[in-house]
């Protein structure tokens, strides 16, 4: 059996000031994107969609709300390295959003810088 390495708390509580990076490949061009983890009281606050609301499209603008405080936090801890804010991102085809968000909920540990 692997024998693996156990997180501490410090180095925990560090990835919500660490700024993540990831190129994203769209349609043979790369994006260059930045995020960072949210802590509990950065979460965008998640509401019950109303009766009769779609439900799913509820749930997606929740996913984009997160998504967005993600990257506004690393824009805001690195500034040289921002490409995207509120604004372009609104703007963005769906298709590279979704590209996006899969690329930031899954990343690996590999894609960590410290700015």
């Amino acid at each position: 059996m692997e024998n693996k390495e156990m997180w501490t708390i410090d180095e925990l509580v560090s990835l919500t000031q660490t700024v993540q990076s990831a190129e994203i490949d769209y349609q043979g061009k790369i994006l260059p994107v930045q995020w960072c983890e949210l802590t509990e009281s950065e979460e965008p606050k998640i509401s019950i969609p109303k009766s009769g609301e779609d439900e799913t499209q509820h749930y997606a603008e929740i996913a984009s709300e997160r998504m967005l405080a993600m990257i506004e936090k690393a824009n805001n801890l690195n500034p040289d390295g921002k490409t995207l804010d509120k604004d372009s991102w609104a703007q963005l085809p769906t298709t590279l959003r979704w590209s996006i968000s899969n690329t930031v909920m899954q990343a690996k540990n590999s894609a960590q810088s410290d700015f």
